[in-house]
């Protein structure tokens, strides 16, 4: 089987490529096509793969662009920092609808799914709708409860302006200055805060949309922000986050 990405960021393809070769190596990928402008020109010249692995918000557009182009196509796994397009996306014959970044045991389970639509014909668009609406029917956090002293205060997550590591814990700083240590991880707060509201920029930060005060250009394209309230620490988008994180704030 064959299958081709579109993807613009050149980290997430080749983290996609090796993916895919991993865990099905009777999929070969024949190519990355990095815009809508270069899907459209390639699908136009070329056979169909049998599988299309498609960021929907590409530089130049939206991956949907490229499937309007075409009559006909093969069955798209989605790839995709944002979850509002994903009823949209099993209208295009959507086999999966995978969240950035990608995690190894959802698209294990994308592929299999591929596979068992090509060897019993697919299910219906109504029925992979009714499944998509039950896999995104997410309640995200709305509070967080912190001890001081002791006592416990209620936070909800408007209050909050970023979360960040230091030494071992992870602090919760509000809006107004404050601080305060919180029992969990980087990595379980990525999975319980809305990812409209919420991105994590590094490996030490997570910040809301409302504490990022100023975005400036920073050496190798990554991006130096300052946040509201101050804080001391340069707050850096790493390099492979950098893409995603304008389409965060519409840049």
């Amino acid at each position: 089987m064959k299958a081709v990405i579109v993807e613009d960021e050149e980290f997430a393809s080749k983290r996609l490529s090796q993916l895919v070769t991993e865990l099905a190596p009777d999929i070969s990928i024949l190519t990355v096509l990095s815009s809508v402008e270069e899907g459209k020109t390639w699908f136009s010249s070329h056979p169909f793969p049998d599988l299309i692995f498609l960021d929907i918000q590409l530089n130049d557009g939206y991956g949907f662009d490229i499937l309007d182009d075409l009559e006909d196509h093969p069955p798209v796994i989605f790839t995709t920092a944002y979850n509002e397009f994903a009823i949209r996306g099993f209208k295009y014959n959507g086999v999966d609808y995978l969240l950035k970044p990608i995690v190894k045991t959802d698209l294990k389970v994308a592929l299999e799914k591929f596979k068992k639509n090509v060897t019993q014909n697919g299910q219906s668009t109504s029925e992979n709708i009714a499944q998509l609406k039950q896999l995104f029917h997410k309640e995200y956090k709305h509070r967080f409860m912190v001890k001081v002293g002791n006592q416990f205060r209620s936070f909800n997550v408007e209050d909050i302006a970023f979360f960040k590591s230091h030494e071992g814990l992870i602090f919760l700083y509000t809006h107004t200055g404050q601080s305060y240590p919180i029992e969990y991880t980087i990595d379980q707060l990525e999975n319980i805060l809305n990812p409209i509201h919420f991105f994590r920029v590094n490996r030490k930060f997570m910040v809301s949309v409302k504490s990022v005060a100023e975005i400036h250009s920073y050496f190798n394209s990554r991006l130096l922000l300052k946040l509201l309230p101050k804080e001391e620490e340069q707050v850096i988008v790493s390099r492979e986050r950098t893409t995603n994180f304008k389409k965060w704030l519409d840049m």
